[in-house]
């Protein structure tokens, strides 16, 4: 049993702790939008007191006919301004509704936008290491969601300061004629408040626990119903598998959520008749007091409908700070998103980038190792790449290719040596300028659904509107060729995703990726893998082309194919995180070694 309050106490205090996630989102909420904010405020301030104003003319109407009930005859004198005055105020009432429903829509809109826009600038400050990690990525989305799913938390503070100024103006008049009536009214709904916290607490904990298998179940819909898995799916007979994955997983989803409500539904019952029947005792006071001629009708009117509007307003604010409280808690998850810095940035004063490069890469001593993981990619790893140079790697999967690009990029940093460009640690670098001296292109570049022109500019953005530094950044890499073919030519959509766009084969979406990595015009140019998906012409053009290309720059070509790699000036063979032999394609195949025997493997199947 001590246990189990323990838990309960606990649970409560994360509650309330949670209360200091709002005003950070308070912040955000009035950067969206101030004079939204302001009038958001100001209206629900007078729309609150409209309700006593309503009840308080009401009484004055019965006291005014009750009077005259002895001798009827016309209406009494002013009986019609009070009328008159009433629907004015109930007129108002509902124009102010309508109001604050507009602002309240205008600012969730401005909301919505401002803090996804922050989450996508703070997302792309973050290290590449983030993105590879699964705990992270489970953080993201709760993030993402956040950008939408609190618009009811914004609502709800803005109900809260509305209720609170009426039950305020209301309470006013059942304190007026018995304190211990309000304090009554308080007692009976403070139970039903605490069932609604506790099992609002549920509900989070149960969502934050579930949050990896939503994304499983996202995940099992995109197989199910994506055109890129549509032919595997057919050909291995996958659907039926993935049908009964994704049902296990609701119907389980659906058990725990089902068992969840059950209890909300049971204790909530119980708890809410508890409050109903702290109103109508004090109710059923009301009318003794007035059976005694110690009310009148009319004050009786105003006291009863204070009293109601009274116990409503309370069961309203504990509710609606409740929901508050435990949105609240949703907002940890968007904090903690916020609160992930990135380790990889620019130093204070860090320096520009060396234009032009004189010295080149030197690796020393270089080790690395993916997070999460003990087993070294790299390993103490030593060499350079000259300016002008043309180097190509080459190795068996998972000898450290890529990784070794990544680490030039600064898209990761050594787990121990230094990488030096120009005799200087590339950690003295501002990340940002070195990125614009880098053009890379990886062998799962993006295929992005957007026109021609946007697949290309993506590499400079700046220059999208320039046709001919386009069309030039096309001809390097023969994507003019496809474009030229195009109804609607750069500003042809490509990709399935929107209505009218064109898909292409694997090799022309490559040919694009080429595009964007050429239209940079950089110092280090770096492609791994960029001709994976090309055809023996197309891909024997592209390196007569990227020959020319790039003459006086930095190049690092990473392939499996070592009849491509044959024009670098200098060929690194990479095993075991290290380097197992370099020099020129004659030298190496000369030597016999490693390269050798791979490239002679490669060689006999085109004999």
């Amino acid at each position: 049993m001590n246990s189990h309050v323990a838990a309960q106490w606990s649970a409560w205090r994360q509650r309330l702790s949670a209360l200091r996630n709002i005003p950070p989102v308070l912040g955000i909420v009035w950067a969206s939008g101030p004079w939204i904010v302001t009038a958001g405020i100001a209206l629900r301030i007078i729309s609150a007191l409209i309700p006593v104003a309503v009840m308080w003319v009401a009484k004055l109407i019965v006291d005014t006919l009750v009077a005259t009930l002895a001798s009827p005859g016309k209406p009494p004198e002013g009986i019609w301004m009070l009328v008159a005055i009433e629907f004015g105020l109930a007129g108002l009432g509902m124009t102010l509704g309508r109001m604050i429903d507009y602002l309240d829509a205008r600012l969730a809109d401005q909301f919505t936008l401002e803090i996804s826009l922050r989450i996508m600038d703070h997302a792309a400050k973050l290290d590449l290491a983030c993105f590879e990690d699964p705990a992270f990525y489970d953080k993201l989305e709760r993030a993402r969601v956040q950008a939408t799913d609190r618009i009811g938390m914004l609502n709800g503070i803005g109900r809260l300061l509305q209720q609170t100024v009426t039950l305020a103006s209301l309470s006013a008049g059942v304190i007026a004629f018995s304190p211990w009536l309000f304090a009554v009214l308080v007692v009976c709904v403070v139970p039903a408040f605490i069932g609604e916290s506790h099992f609002a607490f549920l509900g989070y904990s149960l969502a934050h626990s579930l949050t990896p298998v939503r994304r499983e179940l996202d995940y099992l819909r995109v197989l199910g119903t994506s055109r890129e898995a549509a032919k595997e799916v057919k050909i291995f007979g996958l659907s039926g598998h993935l049908r009964e994955r994704y049902a296990a997983l609701t119907r389980d989803l659906i058990a725990r959520n089902r068992q969840l409500l059950t209890r909300r539904l049971k204790w909530g019952s119980l708890l809410a008749l508890l409050s109903s029947a702290g109103y109508y005792g004090a109710y059923a006071f009301l009318v003794l007091q007035t059976a005694q001629g110690r009310l009148t009708l009319g004050e009786l009117t105003f006291l009863a409908g204070a009293l109601a509007g009274s116990s409503s307003q309370i069961q309203n604010i504990f509710s609606t700070f409740s929901s508050i409280a435990d949105q609240a808690l949703f907002l940890t998850d968007l904090h903690e998103f916020f609160r992930v810095q990135p380790r990889i940035q620019s130093k204070v004063n860090a320096l520009p980038a060396p234009r032009p490069i004189r010295d080149g890469f030197e690796f020393r001593d270089v080790c690395f190792h993916y997070p999460g993981s003990s087993r070294l990619v790299l390993n103490r790893l030593n060499f350079r790449i000259e300016p002008g140079e043309r180097v190509a790697v080459v190795g068996e999967n998972g000898q450290g290719k890529t990784t070794l690009v990544k680490l030039i990029a600064r898209l990761y940093e050594p787990t121990s040596g230094a990488i030096l460009l120009d005799g200087v640690d590339l950690r003295e670098y501002s990340v940002e300028d070195l990125h614009r001296e880098i053009g890379i292109i990886f062998q799962d570049f993006m295929r992005y659904d957007m026109t021609a022109r946007a697949n290309i500019a993506v590499g400079r953005i700046e220059d999208s509107a320039n046709d001919a530094l386009l069309w030039q950044a096309a001809f390097k890499s023969r994507a003019d060729e496809i474009i030229a073919r195009l109804p609607n030519e750069f500003e042809q959509m490509l990709g399935r995703r929107f209505e009218g766009g064109v898909d292409l084969s694997g090799g022309e979406w490559q040919k694009f990726a080429l595009a964007r990595a050429y239209l940079r015009d950089v110092q280090v140019l770096v492609l791994d893998e960029p001709t994976a998906a090309l055809d023996a012409a197309a891909e024997y053009e592209v390196f007569r082309r990227f020959s020319e290309l790039t003459r006086g720059r930095m190049a690092i070509l990473i392939s499996h194919r070592f009849s491509t790699v044959r024009m670098s000036d200098r060929i690194i063979v990479l095993e075991g995180g290290n380097i197992r032999e370099q020099g020129t394609h004659h030298q190496l195949v000369a030597r016999g070694g490693r390269y050798a025997r791979l490239f002679e493997m490669q060689a006999a199947n085109y004999r």
